[in-house]
This record gives C-alpha cells, sequence and structure tokens, in this order.
C-alpha cells in the first residue's frame, strides 16, 4: 500500500472511531506491520489538517489517536444536539471522581476519608456513567476493592495519560484543599472551581461516536450552568445515557 492510500486509510479509522485507537491497532486494521510509518502519517495528518485550519483535528488522547472537532466550532454542534451533549453528575460523583482520579488506587473506605461521607452512591453513578472502574483489591485484611479512572475518562477529558490532569492548586480557591486532599487527610474536600456554585450539578463530556476530546486537559469539577463570558468547550457527541439529576 503507498504511502497516500495508506494515510487516507488512517483517516477514515480516526474519524468513524467511537474510541482512541493505538498504534498498534491502526496496524492491525490497515495490515501494516511498521508501526514508526503509521505513527508518522498520524502525524502529518495532524499537520496538515492544523495547516488548512480544518474544524477537525487528529487529537491523541487516553494513549491512542482520534479525530475531534475543534473546541471553536461546539457552539455548532452544540445546537445539532441540543441537551443531548453532556451528562449530569451531582456535586458528590464529581467530588468523588475528583478524589479517585487524583489519589488512585484507593478503597471505597480511603474515598469516604477524604470526603468524610459515605461514597456508595456516587460510585455506583461513576461506574455506571463508565468514568471508575474496579482495578483491583488491596493487599490488606478483607483485601478490599481498589477503584481508580477508566480510558473513557481519560477520552472524555481529553488526557493522553493520567499524569496529564492540572495540578491541584491550578483551580483550588484555598491551597489547605489541595494539600489536604494530596495527603488524604480525613477532613479534606476535593477541589472546587472558583466559579463553581456547590449546589449546582456539574457535567461532563459525553461520550458516542467520532468524539471530538480537550484541546488541553479539562478539570473534572462542577461547572456553571451558564455559558456567561467562557470559551466555548469541544463539544462531545451523544449517547443514549440518561443524565443523572439525582442529589447523591
Amino acid at each position: 500500500m503507498e504511502d497516500a492510500e495508506l494515510k487516507s486509510a488512517l483517516e477514515a479509522l480516526l474519524f468513524i472511531t467511537d474510541r482512541p485507537l493505538t498504534v498498534k491497532e491502526l496496524c492491525s486494521l490497515t495490515q501494516v506491520k511498521d508501526a514508526a510509518l503509521v505513527e508518522s502519517l498520524v502525524g502529518e495528518l495532524k499537520r496538515e489538517l492544523e495547516a488548512r485550519s480544518s474544524a477537525v483535528q487528529v487529537m491523541e488522547v487516553a494513549q491512542g489517536y482520534q479525530m475531534a472537532t475543534r473546541a471553536h466550532f461546539a457552539p455548532f454542534v452544540r445546537r445539532l444536539f441540543t441537551e443531548r451533549m453532556t451528562l449530569k453528575l451531582s456535586t458528590a460523583s464529581l467530588e468523588t471522581l475528583a478524589i479517585v482520579a487524583y489519589k488512585q488506587p484507593l478503597t471505597r473506605a480511603e474515598i469516604e476519608q477524604v470526603r468524610g461521607v459515605e461514597v456508595i452512591a456516587a460510585l455506583e453513578t461513576l461506574m455506571e456513567r463508565g468514568l471508575v472502574q474496579v482495578v483491583g483489591r488491596k493487599e490488606t485484611v478483607g483485601r478490599p476493592l481498589e477503584y481508580g479512572t477508566t480510558p473513557d475518562f481519560m477520552r472524555r477529558f481529553g488526557l493522553r495519560d493520567i499524569k496529564d490532569l492540572p495540578a491541584l492548586e491550578s483551580f483550588s480557591t484555598k491551597p489547605e484543599s489541595a494539600n489536604a486532599l494530596a495527603e488524604g487527610g480525613s477532613d479534606a474536600r476535593p477541589p472546587v472551581s472558583s466559579h463553581s456554585d456547590p449546589s449546582q450539578e456539574g457535567t461532563v463530556p459525553q461520550s458516542g461516536t467520532t468524539a471530538p476530546v480537550l484541546d488541553a486537559p479539562a478539570e473534572p469539577v462542577a461547572e456553571p450552568s451558564s455559558g456567561g463570558g467562557d470559551e466555548p468547550r469541544p463539544v462531545i457527541w451523544p449517547d443514549s445515557q440518561d443524565e443523572d439529576t439525582s442529589s447523591r
């Protein structure tokens, strides 16, 4: 297969996929053994789209590649999908997600130690939404389950790796809050964005086909319900999941 044809095939795969594809998967799908060539052509495709200011881009996310709409065009896509663009999570679920993201792997008891309240309902919601999963068991008495984030969590928040999460200090209104979360103190609280209202429910990018993702890592915290003067967020294509409107 000629390089030009291979690059077109890669473009088609990255456009149609509903999840990030690794270089290994791209090699298998195109029946090409040269992984370096495949990665090089994906890079070329990415630069070509950027050079002509295309509405779509190639993103490296969740240790793979996927095509996505650019953040600038989010308002137009939102008009097409209206209310199905995001799935809502309660403040309790968002706080629990933040703890899991920054402290993983950790047990339910350890999460509750940080939050100060029980998290059974919040964990169930996050697992149903595909954001949190069981990643193993802790080698201690009773061998309790340990929880961590999923690849879909990284995809929705535009992260190549969990290490790409923003520093706690970058969005905590109180430095001691970030320190408490990092240390896992018993009365620590997860960070909340300074422009958030704790009484509001937050939103998380929805998953679906050819899912656009973030240009930069997103903060897993509650967002304001109205746009105001904020920059438009990249749009995540919808799926059929119901919104979580419960206050857990």
